[in-house]
């Protein structure tokens, strides 16, 4: 293997609806879909469709939501030996889809929350790149860091949901993804100022720093260089994968030997055409898919 994905995995709960209840109200909308899902497991699974040898490490409950996830993480050829089962819930997002393809986000973390430095691997054989994101605990992604580190692989942080980084685990990131939201609360600059944040967080240790900016495409700043990565166009049906699918093709092509510049470009095209499709996991394309929709893409 080359990737492993360290991180949550959930069973989604998702409805449409004409757009997203406000506090105290009851909306209507379609019927309920069940579907794996959890930012950990979603990222697993679009490395491993564009191309990567994936492994995932999470943790689910033994319950009726379980198998849901066991199932899809097995049918996209990911290696599960370090998938953890406890005695506590799955983790569970509750997602509303508006008209215009937006989407919010309730998550019951359960077992996702239990995953503990000692649930990792003992042994890294065969790692390039670890992928993670902040659906586990803080000591989890912090452990798991220092450990891939030290046996000199790759270190790729998705800040998401953002929260305060321990500030030893800034000089551990090789390349740290967030989105505009996520870079504002990180770098406390105003939101519209990507660069620059961007910038002020190389300050503290880290290697890269990639922001995806929704319809405005991405962009990539190291100490020396900036990429921008313009938008790729689509209809958009439903964004719920699409950050993941990001996240999780940007690393497949890194493992694969590919520049910055190359994986950015393969990362925002099958971020944008998971857009065109329902759900998380089921929207993320393939590589022969990313690989046809890369035409006519460019980079700045």
């Amino acid at each position: 293997m080359s990737v492993l994905v360290v991180g949550s995995a959930n069973t989604d709960i998702l409805v449409r609806a004409r757009r997203a209840p406000q506090p105290g109200e009851t909306v209507l909308g379609g019927d309920a879909q069940v579907l794996p899902g959890g930012k950990g497991a979603n990222q697993a699974v679009a490395a491993a469709r564009a191309g990567a040898e994936v492994a995932f490490c999470g943790a689910l409950g033994r319950d009726t939501f379980a198998p849901v996830v066991r199932q899809a993480l097995t049918e996209a050829g990911i290696d599960l030996r370090y998938l953890r089962e406890l005695d506590v819930p799955s983790g569970v997002a509750l997602i509303t889809i508006s008209e215009d393809g937006e989407n919010s986000i309730t998550v019951a973390s359960g077992a996702n929350a239990r995953l503990s430095a000692d649930d990792l691997p003992e042994r890294w054989d065969g790692v390039t790149h670890l992928l993670m994101q902040q659906e586990i605990p803080e000591a989890t992604v912090l452990a798991a860091a220092q450990r891939t580190k030290a046996a000199g692989i790759k270190v790729l942080l998705n800040a998401a949901p953002a929260r305060p980084l321990p500030a030893e685990l800034w000089p551990l990131l090789d390349v740290l993804i967030v989105n505009e939201h996520e870079l504002a609360q990180l770098s406390g600059a105003p939101e519209g100022q990507e660069e620059g944040a961007a910038r002020s967080l190389l300050g503290r240790g880290l290697g890269r720093v990639i922001v995806t900016l929704g319809g405005r495409g991405s962009l990539a700043v190291d100490g020396e260089q900036v990429w921008r990565q313009p938008a790729h166009p689509v209809q958009v049906i439903d964004t719920t994968g699409a950050g993941d699918t990001f996240c999780g093709v940007l690393t497949a092509w890194l493992a694969g030997g590919a520049e910055l510049a190359e994986a950015l470009r393969a990362a925002s095209v099958a971020g944008a055409l998971a857009c065109t499709r329902l759900g998380a996991q089921a929207a993320m394309p393939t590589h022969s898919e990313i690989e046809a929709a890369l035409t006519g893409s460019a980079i700045d």
